[in-house]
């Protein structure tokens, strides 16, 4: 259970989420808005990238701002680019570093890294420099390893932004494959057509919340300019606590 409860941010006189109230329980929830409407902020708040100025964030039931290495543990988050989550100079060897902290014995480590290449198709490439894997394979690669450490959610902000209609459906048909929750930003709409839950925000507000069979085409019209205001499909407060 993921919940916001009244949250506000601003960066600088800027204010970019304006009381959000939601609470995702869904095993996919995806997340659409124009550029700068506040989705990514909303995000990154779940695992504790940006803290709310007020309201609070709690990942099944730990506040994301007071208990954040908590958190941390249980949310794995994957970002637009993969090279700004690729740190080690191999494949094996980057998964092998996102299992540092946990504690576990060499069998352990070889025995999800040898998971985690298996399910995300990177065996033959497991002592390929990471720098050398193509642009979908690399965002596999950053899946792969963040999820190698078991969390509970995993939020993907805008994953396939950089990929080819190819790549593209290779990572997302490992995404929607994970045992774990998944909260998705993207701006490919058509990914969204058959999932129970999409949030859409516009302007920092919930403006509509509901099955994306709904939602996209609200998000549809409201980006066209048409007055959408009367024919949201879920009022913002339904997704609220």
């Amino acid at each position: 259970m993921i919940e916001f409860r009244d949250v506000h941010h601003s960066y600088g006189e800027r204010e970019v989420l304006r009381g959000i109230d939601l609470c995702l329980d869904e095993p996919r929830v995806g997340i659409v808005g124009a550029n700068g409407s506040g989705k990514s902020t909303l995000v990154r708040m779940i695992n504790g990238l940006v803290e709310p100025n007020s309201g609070r964030v709690l990942v099944d039931g730990l506040d994301v701002a007071k208990q954040g290495r908590e958190v941390r543990r249980r949310v794995a988050f994957v970002f637009p680019d993969p090279e700004a989550q690729i740190v080690m100079p191999t494949v094996s060897e980057d998964i092998a570093f996102s299992l540092r902290r946990h504690r576990l014995s060499r069998s352990e480590v070889d025995a999800r890294i040898a998971a985690a290449l298996a399910r995300f198709g990177l065996t033959d490439h497991r002592d390929h420099p990471a720098y050398l894997l193509s642009s979908g394979q690399k965002q596999l690669l950053a899946i792969a390893s963040v999820t190698a450490t078991d969390p509970a959610i995993l939020v993907a902000d805008e994953p396939t932004t950089l990929l080819d209609r190819r790549h593209t459906r290779a990572v997302m048909r490992h995404l929607e494959a994970l045992d774990q929750q998944l909260v998705l930003v993207s701006h490919q709409l058509e990914l969204f057509a058959q999932w129970e839950r999409v949030v859409v925000i516009d302007d920092g507000r919930v403006v509509a919340d509901g099955p994306g069979a709904q939602t996209i085409p609200y998000y549809r019209a409201l980006m066209d300019g048409a007055d959408a205001s009367d024919r949201s499909p879920h009022r913002a407060e339904e997704g609220s606590c």
